[in-house]
């Protein structure tokens, strides 16, 4: 079943706090970003699937995650299109391109036309925003 066809998620932030570590809450939910290198899943080099934390969709590959040198989880493509959503970001005096679980709404991070080819995009993802299921 496709991302775009899973039911939204909605929950309040009292039920989110239920389900979410501190950190976990604070990235998803309050918009706000890890220090670079300091995610579990910044060097992970296992084959699998990344999820959101907060509702276990499927947003990226092992086999388009990059070394970007960024200190955070760098894919070059998700899953699929309908895995995530762009927002325009103008927070912090900069103009950046937010991305957010399609099915939950949890905010995962940025993405850059910096990236490898094929989509010449760099999608920066914070790992507390990120549950890996190895294959």
């Amino acid at each position: 079943m496709a991302t775009s066809e899973l039911e939204k998620i909605k929950r309040t932030d009292a039920e989110w706090r239920k389900v979410l570590t501190p950190e976990q809450f604070y990235i998803t939910r309050q918009k706000g970003t890890e220090p670079a290198f300091s995610g579990a899943l910044y060097e992970n080099h296992r084959d699998g699937v990344y999820h959101c934390i907060g509702c276990n969709a499927p947003l990226f590959r092992s086999n388009e995650k990059f070394e970007s040198g960024s200190g955070w989880p760098s894919f070059w493509h998700p899953v699929s299109p309908e895995a995530v959503q762009q927002h325009e970001d103008s927070s912090y005096g900069m103009r950046r391109v937010e991305v957010t679980c399609a099915r939950c709404d949890a905010h995962l991070g940025h993405v850059f036309p910096d990236g490898p080819r094929p989509s010449g995009l760099r999608y920066c993802i914070n790992s507390a925003s990120l549950n890996f299921e190895g294959k």
